[in-house]
């Protein structure tokens, strides 16, 4: 039967540095902590310790290496893994939180390229804009669009994530993401995708219309962003 290793519930890659191990700890634990939860009647007790578990290996160089060892099959020992989805003789499953942090890496990428073309906009006065006319580079305006460039490379990488993983767009959003995860979370062998309907109903069911409007502008001004920052990546 398919089993989530550490590295599947921080959902980072083998190779990971201990930064991004770091930051995915540190991320999952806003979205998984008790307190964050407990006013929607959901304990994430449970799933936090793992994550600290997961942490706690990964973080130590001698405990990390020695648990890759034992996943490399070089002793009889048994790490504790959890397991996920598929039966017996299926492929091992990917662990939602793959998923999840490539959402919150694709927002992350979207947010700076906003910031990035705002603060571009503003230092744009009258005299560029001549300059621009004419024909004559700028030096800033070529800067800008190489880290435009680059970050939209990335986001693609996120998005192909996504959407192999047959994730809408409508919830590649941190609302949407993080409601879904800490669900997951609770049924780890729950096929994922059956949870965005269920997100529907419980936005339909517990938000106002002010706050149901609110997360449909910002969704709206999420892909908005996402589509400016990829026109660079064909430019």
């Amino acid at each position: 039967m398919g089993t989530r290793t550490y590295y599947d519930i921080l959902g980072v890659s083998r190779e990971a540095t201990l930064e991004e191990i770091t930051n995915a700890k540190n991320a999952l634990a806003k979205v998984y902590h008790p307190d964050a939860n407990v006013h929607n009647n959901i304990d994430t007790t449970a799933y936090m310790q793992e994550i600290l578990e997961a942490y706690r290996i990964l973080s130590n160089p001698d405990k990390r290496k020695k648990y890759n060892t034992k996943l490399s099959g070089g002793s009889n020992r048994v790490f504790r893994t959890y397991t996920v989805g598929p039966e017996p003789g299926s492929e091992k499953t990917t662990s939602f939180v793959t998923y999840w942090n490539a959402a919150c890496k694709l927002n992350e990428i979207v947010t700076r390229s906003s910031s990035l073309m705002e603060s571009h906009s503003k230092r744009e006065g009258l005299p560029l804009k001549i300059f621009k006319r004419l024909g004559k580079p700028n030096q800033n305006e070529e800067e800008v669009a190489e880290q435009l460039n680059a970050l939209s490379l990335k986001a693609i990488q996120y998005i192909t994530t996504l959407k192999m993983a047959e994730i809408p767009m409508t919830y590649w959003t941190p609302d949407a993401m993080n409601w879904i995860l800490v669900r997951w979370g609770q049924k780890q062998n729950i096929d994922y995708r059956t949870l965005f309907a269920k997100y529907d109903a419980h936005i339909e069911r517990t938000k106002s219309s002010a706050e149901k409007m609110r997360l449909k502008a910002q969704s709206k001004q999420f892909h908005t962003n996402l589509k400016k920052l990829l026109n660079y990546a064909i430019q």
